[in-house]
Parts: structure tokens; C-alpha cells; sequence
């Protein structure tokens, strides 16, 4: 049995959003086709996410230098903790489906927040004498965006930055076994959103049923 954390960082539902009616679909297949497997759906709109601030660097700062836990503020215990459950939760899964909006060609604040409790030295990566190394190798992660223009190719795709961070956070972290899904061209053609929704779709539910079957476990 594998786990599969479904991240969402939209803050309407796939009856609103196309990359959650998408995302919606994905999941709906790939529990018809993995029965057996575990899905935890992670809502980032409605999750404690703290930032990296001066609380949370104060913190670490204490711990790294041998202090003891409960030599940290309430504040500074509270955040550090808080960090250490999400990226735990992180490392815990085996399979990863994105599904985020594309605002300012990148993704909303809330994802970026996500991914900087989740890059954590010694957890999903490690520092080595020849530069660091991902420590999540031989899992899947699949990233559904929804893109009112086209974004996919072309000279606007050099703009587009959620995307293709979130691909090298995923290569960072050793997950090479990483590909999206795109519902883009909306906005640009209104008039065939709901055939660029249904393609989309058709797509989410193809890829569900394989998902993670070409990761090389090691």
C-alpha cells in the first residue's frame, strides 16, 4: 500500500476552480485504480503553514547551536514544531499530486510557503562533500495547473514560474519521476473552456490509473 498526499493551494473547490475540478478527477480515478492505497488531502488554505521568520531562524539557531528545546521562546517552539510535523508528512508519503492555479505566473504565496517547510536539510535532502543530494528518490509527484493563457510553449513559457520551480524542487529533492497537467487557454479562448476542461480531464484520469508506476525505487 502507498501513500498519496494530495496538495491543493486554491482557496475555492472543483465546482469554482479548473485545476481543482481537474484535480478532483485525477483523484477520483486513481482511487478507482488503487484501491488499496492511502490519500490524505492537504488543503494548504486551511492548514498552519508558518513563514520563515525571525522566530522560526531564532529557533534553529538555538537548537543547531546545542541548546535545549525548552530553552526556546513559546514562539520559537511553537513555529519549529509546527515545521518539523509538515515536512515529516511530507517524507511519509510516496506519491505526490499538485494542483494549483497559476496567479503572476508563478502559484499562490500559500504554495511557496509549503515548499519552504518542506526543504529541509537532513529530511528531504541532505548536504554532501560533492553538493547536496535528494533524499526522496523513487517516488512520484504530478503537478495540475490551470493557466487561463498557453503557457506550455512558445516564448510566454519563460514566464511561467510555478511550474518549473516546483520541477526543480522535485529534481532537488530526487524525484525525477515528475510531469504536469495543464488546463490552460481559457481566458484566451472562451469559447472552448469547457472542451480545454474535458481534455484536461480526460488526461487527469489516464495518467491516474500509471501514476507512480515508472518510479525506480532504490
Amino acid at each position: 500500500m502507498a501513500k498519496l498526499l494530495y496538495i491543493t493551494a486554491h482557496p475555492h473547490d472543483h465546482q469554482t476552480s479548473y485545476s481543482m475540478a481537474v484535480g478532483q478527477a485525477f483523484l477520483d480515478s486513481y482511487r478507482e485504480s488503487h484501491p488499496q492505497d492511502e490519500i490524505i488531502h492537504l488543503d494548504l488554505y486551511k492548514m498552519e503553514i508558518p513563514h520563515i521568520d525571525a522566530d522560526v531562524f531564532s529557533g534553529w539557531g538555538k537548537l543547531r547551536s546545542g541548546g535545549e528545546f525548552n530553552s526556546l521562546s513559546e514562539a520559537e517552539q511553537k513555529k519549529v514544531v509546527r515545521l518539523n510535523e509538515i515536512v515529516d508528512q511530507f517524507v511519509s508519503g510516496d506519491k505526490y499530486v499538485f494542483a494549483t492555479p497559476m496567479w503572476n505566473f508563478s502559484y499562490p504565496p500559500i504554495m511557496k510557503a509549503y515548499i519552504d517547510s518542506i526543504c529541509v536539510a537532513g529530511k528531504t535532502f541532505s548536504y554532501t562533500k560533492d553538493g547536496p543530494v535528494g533524499l526522496q528518490k523513487g517516488k512520484s509527484a504530478i503537478h495540475i495547473q490551470a493557466r487561463g493563457g498557453i503557457y506550455s510553449d512558445g516564448p510566454a513559457a519563460q514566464i511561467e514560474c510555478g511550474h518549473r520551480h516546483l520541477s526543480a524542487i522535485m529534481g532537488f529533492f530526487g524525484i525525477t519521476d515528475f510531469k504536469g497537467i495543464f488546463v490552460e487557454g481559457m481566458n484566451a479562448m472562451p469559447e472552448k473552456a469547457a472542451e480545454i476542461k474535458e481534455k484536461a480531464i480526460a488526461e487527469a484520469k489516464q495518467e491516474a490509473k500509471v501514476f507512480g508506476n515508472a518510479a525506480v525505487k532504490v
